[in-house]
């Protein structure tokens, strides 16, 4: 059973001020939430890609000053990372839940992985109309898979492949207003269905 609800202490957590006040607010009531939802979806992916993936907590431990704009769980099949592999999250920003499929600048193969996706850019424009793509993991913004399907696609996808810090995130932004409003069971159900929607992406991607 469905245990994880988001309400709006949970986004005000990244309007707190300071670092040390807001990486108690995260430690206290976000990341229990990230620890049940990557107990929860590790087995989804492990069960239908085949092999065993590991859920990955963002722990922000790098940080000495600025306190972090957003969180997340990441799931990836390497036990002691995922940041240089194609992976998928669950996280917020203030305004937003992402839920999200990712190649990130660390990827050492990212232009394989950009050509694949470019080879099989069609099955990219058969995602929902209400899916985003977004090219900087930093960065809240996004733009929808309806407006990306020509141009803005294509750009990213050439970013990802011949720029070294290019990105490539696509999946589903459920603005905090909608994301509170979400049951257990809805929020699940939801997730569920934007990372099966991801599943043949990720396919694409890792070559399979």
């Amino acid at each position: 059973m469905p245990k994880t609800k988001w309400t709006n202490n949970d986004f005000n957590v990244f309007q707190i001020d300071g670092l040390d006040q807001r990486m108690d607010a995260l430690i206290s009531s976000v990341r229990p939430k990230f620890q049940l939802l990557g107990e929860d979806f590790s087995s989804f992916f492990s069960s239908h890609l085949g092999e065993e993936f590991y859920p990955h907590v963002a722990k922000h431990a790098r940080r000495t000053v600025n306190p972090p704009n957003d969180s997340w769980v990441a799931f990836a099949p390497y036990k002691r990372g995922y940041k240089s592999l194609p992976h998928f999250q669950i996280g917020l920003w203030s305004t937003h839940l992402f839920i999200v499929l990712a190649i990130i600048y660390e990827a050492p193969q990212k232009n394989v992985m950009a050509e694949r996706l470019i080879a099989n850019k069609a099955l990219l424009q058969l995602l929902p109309n209400d899916f985003i793509v977004s090219g900087d993991h930093m960065s809240p913004t996004a733009i929808s898979m309806q407006a990306a399907k020509e141009d803005k696609l294509d750009e990213l996808l050439i970013r990802l492949r011949d720029v070294k810090k290019g990105e490539f995130l696509v999946g589903r932004h459920i603005p905090r207003e909608q994301a509170i409003q979400l049951s257990a069971s809805e929020l699940h159900q939801i997730t569920e269905e934007t990372f099966s929607s991801l599943l043949p992406i990720y396919n694409i991607i890792v070559g399979k």
